[in-house]
């Protein structure tokens, strides 16, 4: 399932027909409800199930025929969403991630139904304003203490940039303004719009230098369709980013657009933050690690 993408803006935008969604900071997840059980996937299509499967028992929960679109997050016991506890979970073995669910439950953060069970289908084409509507149903059915839960929302522009100024600190990264009458289109679109209070962009990662499990830098494609390698990256982000470059396996050589030669690696592999201010050059820097 290829998931939609908002577009990066300075503002959220103005006038009628707008609704502000919160943006948390987690691991972007689709969740399958089938008829024979559950699968969640990664942006890149990776089945992430074993990794989050406490998600996974909580949607057993939902209806066969419910396929979901949102964020796997982790809360600390301070009440703040962690970004990082999210990728410490996503970067583990099975094992370990059954010990770190037992001692951080995840949550699911729900922003857009896809499917939902007859007589609806597939909800895709329908106006954002109906399968919000859909959604808030399906989910009201589930017990009290559910992790999967929907995201905030509101049509009030200053409400919503009441949350942008007060809420950073408990893991509201930004914010995501959708038309009201858009549909689900995979890709990114201006349709969906977001701002984020840190100055990155997401870029795929399209290769590396040095060895897999220990990469000195990445080539990355950026916004504008060039591909550049990036400076040498901390041994924390080598090393996390590392386990994904080594399962991916070599491939063939690759050159940046300066002509700086990595080993690349196939599409989808992963997604890492770059620091926004310097995409204008030929190197850039890699901040962290969003993820297949």
């Amino acid at each position: 399932m290829s998931v939609a993408l908002a577009q990066p803006v300075p503002a959220l935008p103005t006038g009628a027909g707008w609704v502000f969604e919160m943006k948390v900071d987690g691991h972007r997840t689709v969740m399958w409800r089938t008829d024979g059980g559950v699968r969640l996937q990664a942006r890149s299509g990776r089945d992430v199930t074993a990794v989050w499967g406490d998600l996974a028992l909580a949607s057993l929960a939902l209806p066969p025929g419910t396929v979901l679109d949102g964020e796997a997050v982790i809360v600390t016991e301070d009440g703040r969403i962690s970004f990082e506890a999210a990728q410490g979970r996503a970067a583990s073995s099975p094992s370990r991630a059954r010990l770190l669910a037992s001692r951080r439950p995840a949550h699911y953060i729900v922003w857009d139904a896809l499917q939902l069970p007859l007589p609806f289908g597939d909800v895709r084409a329908r106006p954002y304003r109906e399968r919000r509507a859909a959604l808030l149903d399906v989910l009201s059915a589930l017990p009290a203490n559910s992790p999967i839960q929907a995201v905030s929302a509101t049509n009030d522009r200053h409400m919503a940039l009441t949350w942008y100024n007060t809420l950073q600190g408990q893991g509201v990264d930004g914010l995501v303004a959708k038309r009201a009458a858009s549909p689900y289109r995979a890709g990114r679109s201006s349709a969906w719009q977001k701002i984020r209070h840190a100055e990155t962009v997401d870029a795929e990662v399209v290769g590396y230098t040095g060895p897999a499990a220990r990469p000195r830098a990445l080539a990355v494609q950026l916004p504008d369709g060039r591909t550049a390698l990036t400076q040498r990256l901390a041994t924390p982000l080598a090393a996390r980013i590392g386990r994904l470059l080594a399962a991916a396996g070599p491939g063939p050589t690759g050159r940046t657009s300066a002509g700086l030669p990595y080993t690349a690696v196939p599409h989808g592999t992963a997604v890492v933050e770059i620091a926004a201010g310097t995409t204008r050059h030929a190197v850039v820097t890699a901040t962290r690690l969003r993820g297949p």
